[in-house]
């Protein structure tokens, strides 16, 4: 059973909260080894075991350079998937963004859309971030939706970047600025 956690971002539906390591005994460790539900992201290369998922929750939980979350359904109190800004610089004020829901009775329902929304606007206000950035297989289709979601803009391709399910496929490159996303935020909020 997990002990009960402080929330920290909250949305309508879900919240936010640092990973712990009784999320190894729940459907963590199998998001990660199920091929559908990694087929458009990085994961299902090598076994995910439960040791490699201690390692990285305790490797998170003490880093400054990322921020990995736990997606958690408010009424449910379910972990659905995690959500992160990775490769934070502060010289440069910049982060990566990445997310994978792993529940998929919670996919094409806008908890990614809420997710990345509380997470961005953390990253821009809080972590005084000036960009953030996110690259997606070409056939990653629902992630793209999600990037233009979140205001950010397509920036580029790479060709044939990554090499998945036996063939080179293209990375497709996505990006937002600090006062795009506050001028989009405004547009599409109240």
């Amino acid at each position: 059973m997990m002990r009960e956690c402080i929330p920290f971002l909250t949305g309508p539906r879900l919240y936010l909260r640092p990973l712990e390591l009784e999320d190894c005994e729940g459907p963590y460790l199998e998001w990660f080894n199920n091929e559908e539900i990694c087929r458009g992201n990085r994961h299902h290369t090598f076994p995910f075991t439960p040791e490699k998922a201690r390692e990285y929750i305790e490797r998170t939980r003490s880093a400054t350079d990322e921020l990995v979350l736990a997606i958690v359904d408010r009424k449910k109190e379910t972990h659905i998937g995690n959500i992160a800004l990775q490769q934070i610089s502060d010289i440069f004020r910049s982060a990566d963004f990445s997310i994978i829901i792993g529940n998929k009775a919670y996919w094409r329902k806008g908890y990614g859309t809420e997710a990345g929304r509380l997470l961005l606007h953390h990253g821009f206000s809080r972590l005084n971030l000036h960009r953030v950035a996110c690259g997606t297989f070409a056939s990653n289709t629902g992630m793209q939706k999600l990037a233009l979601a979140l205001g950010m803009k397509k920036e580029g391709r790479r060709r044939q970047a990554a090499y998945v399910g036996g063939r080179y496929v293209d990375v497709i490159e996505f990006g937002v600025l600090k006062d795009e996303y506050e001028k989009f935020r405004a547009r599409n909020t109240g």
